[in-house]
C-alpha cells in the first residue's frame, strides 16, 4: 500500500498557527495592522459598489392596503385572550386570499407574460406580503423592470381589496367576520427602490475585506 507523503516543515508551521489559540502577540499584530485595515476596508467597500452597479439587485416596489378588524364592534365585551385568537384566525383568512387563485389571476391579468405558477414560484417576479395584522398591509413585488414592479404591485393590492368585498358580500369557504374592513391606500404610485441597497452591498463589501484582512493577518509572516 502506498503511503501518503509527510507534510513538510513548511506546511507543519502553517498549519500549527491556523490550529493554535490566540495569544497576546496576536491581538498586537491586529493593532498594528491598522493601516491595513483602513485600505482594506475602503477597498471592499469599493467593491461592493461596483458590484452595484455591475449587477444591481432587482426593483421592489410596495403598495399598501389598510386592513381594519373593527375589534371594538367584533367583540365589544370579551377579553383580550378572545381577540387575540380572533385576530390570529382572521388574518390567516386575508393570508389565504393574498395569495389564492383569484387575486393571483388578477395580478397575472395585468401582465400577461406572467401566469400565476410564475408568481407563486417568485421567478421573474417574487411576491410577498410583509408583517400581516391589524393596520397596514404591505404588498411587495420584486421584479428587475421598475415598471412592472410598480403594475403588479399596484394590481396585487386592487386585487386583495376586491377579494375581500367579494368575500364579505358574497360569502365562501374563507367565512369572514363582517367587521373586517381592507382599503388600498398607497396604490397607483407604489414606492419604488430596489431590494438592496447600495451601501447593504459596501457594507458587505467591506465587511469581507476586513475578515480577509485579519486573517491574512494572523496566518501570513511578515518578515
Amino acid at each position: 500500500m502506498k503511503r501518503s507523503p509527510r507534510p513538510t516543515r513548511a506546511e507543519r508551521s502553517r498549519l500549527s498557527i491556523l490550529l493554535a489559540p490566540p495569544d497576546e502577540d496576536d491581538l498586537i499584530r491586529l493593532l498594528r495592522a491598522w493601516r491595513l485595515w483602513i485600505v482594506g476596508g475602503l477597498l471592499g467597500a469599493l467593491l461592493g459598489a461596483a458590484a452595484f452597479a455591475v449587477a444591481p439587485p432587482p426593483f421592489r416596489a410596495r403598495a399598501t392596503v389598510n386592513v381594519d378588524f373593527h375589534l371594538e364592534q367584533a367583540w365589544p365585551q370579551n377579553t383580550d385572550r378572545e381577540q387575540f385568537y380572533y385576530l390570529e384566525r382572521e388574518t390567516r383568512k386575508l393570508v389565504e386570499i393574498a395569495m389564492s387563485d383569484a387575486t393571483l389571476q388578477a395580478v397575472s391579468d395585468v401582465s400577461p407574460a406572467l401566469t400565476t405558477a410564475d408568481l407563486r414560484s417568485g421567478v421573474p417576479a417574487k411576491l410577498q406580503l410583509s408583517q400581516p395584522g391589524n393596520g397596514g398591509w404591505h404588498f411587495y413585488v420584486d421584479h428587475r423592470d421598475p415598471d412592472t414592479a410598480a403594475l403588479l404591485a399596484e394590481a396585487w393590492a386592487r386585487a386583495f381589496e376586491d377579494r375581500v368585498r367579494h368575500e364579505l358580500d358574497a360569502g365562501s369557504a374563507f367565512s369572514l367576520e363582517r367587521f373586517i374592513t381592507a382599503a388600498v391606500v398607497q396604490g397607483e404610485l407604489p414606492v419604488l427602490e430596489r431590494q438592496l441597497s447600495i451601501g447593504m452591498y459596501m457594507l458587505a463589501g467591506a465587511g469581507l475585506a476586513l475578515a480577509l484582512v485579519g486573517l491574512a493577518v494572523l496566518v501570513v509572516r511578515f518578515r
